[in-house]
């Protein structure tokens, strides 16, 4: 049996474009791939952090150094530009493999250029005060 697991996050990117009449997927910076480890073509998981949408599509290239987050095609009814997105790439592992796995988090500014890089594991928890 294989299980969903999280390989990557992009955390708190700004949606740049919203193209409607574009074919799907979601197009994306090259250095904000490379740092996330997200291949062209990989499963993604965007959730909107202003109307907690969530759509499933596949990544794209944008041009590099630009910093753009573009929704194309249907999700560009649910992603405006301005909107912070969690974007997730996903793999299929074997329950074996899980202590193996040390997902990359991708921290960017708002205009998506990257602040820091973290392994999950490292990243302190959250408090509350």
């Amino acid at each position: 049996m294989q299980i969903t697991v999280c390989t990557s996050k992009i955390h708190r990117a700004t949606v740049t474009e919203a193209d409607l009449n574009y074919v799907g997927s979601i197009t994306i910076d090259p250095d904000i791939l490379e740092a996330a480890n997200i291949k062209p073509f990989q499963i993604v998981q965007i959730t909107n952090c202003s109307n907690g949408v969530l759509w499933r599509t596949y990544a794209m290239e944008g041009e590099r150094g630009k910093g753009d987050v573009c929704l194309n095609g249907p999700p560009a009814r649910h992603f405006q530009v301005g909107d912070k997105v969690i974007i997730l790439a996903e793999a299929w592992v074997l329950p074996e493999e899980m202590e193996n796995i040390e997902p990359v988090v991708v921290f960017v500014d708002d205009k998506n250029k990257i602040t820091n890089v973290k392994k999950h594991k490292l990243i302190e928890p959250f408090t509350n005060g």
